[in-house]
């Protein structure tokens, strides 16, 4: 695969879907892929990525902003509230907004910064244990909190469990939106991306399809 092949599956999902051509945003997720592997979609032209940790993320972008331009960047892993002046100040967008201690920081951050980055409330769909995210059925309650505390929540973010049929749970997240009136819904990766479409994502998170199979070492 590479970022044409996905581009033009994404533009081909939408039409599909009865949305209007170029209405998904397609994060590309560059999480441990070499320097070589990233600035190649970015001399293609992409702008808009996600990474998993902040420090990762502030090792490398700072110096591909400098060569590159601007960037959309996108954290798509968990936040620690210790990590959460410096993610303000690197990411565009914040998809994993999960816990009242994290949103009493970034409420505490953007009043001091006078500036917030887009949020996304992960939804634990699953409600599996080892993952991170809100019970579905605390979300209403989670974001009125947020926006009790004026932060800029835009959306929804779920990880499906990788057992179960991804469509259910983008059903669901999508119905969590549409109650709370969020417009944005972060959901579908590099397997199920289009089916994500179909059920109303607004960001798609493709790594492994665009830049190859992860290198860990």
């Amino acid at each position: 695969m590479s970022l044409d092949d996905i581009t033009r599956r994404l533009r081909a999902a939408e039409i599909r879907a009865g949305r209007a051509p170029g209405s998904v945003t397609l994060i590309a997720v560059s999480k441990v892929q070499p320097d070589d592997r990233v600035r190649a979609v970015l001399d293609q032209g992409h702008r808009v990525f996600g990474e998993n940790r902040v420090q990762e993320a502030a090792g490398k972008w700072p110096g591909f902003r400098d060569s590159h331009g601007p960037v959309d960047l996108h954290l798509l892993g968990p936040l620690q509230s210790n990590k959460a002046r410096q993610a303000m100040e690197l990411f565009q967008a914040i998809h994993s907004l999960d816990r009242p201690k994290l949103a009493q920081a970034l409420a505490r951050l953007a009043q001091e910064l006078g500036q917030c980055p887009d949020l996304f409330v992960q939804v634990n769909t699953g409600e599996e244990p080892q993952k991170a995210g809100v019970a579905p059925s605390g979300a209403d309650e989670f974001v009125s909190q947020c926006r009790a505390l004026d932060l800029p929540v835009k959306g929804l973010m779920c990880i499906p469990p990788a057992d179960e049929q991804p469509s259910l749970h983008f059903a669901l997240l999508a119905k969590i939106a549409a109650r709370n009136g969020l417009p944005a819904l972060s959901m579908g990766m590099s397997g199920d991306f289009e089916e994500a479409v179909m059920q109303g994502a607004t960001h798609v998170r493709v790594g492994s399809a665009i830049f190859g199979a992860r290198q860990t070492g």
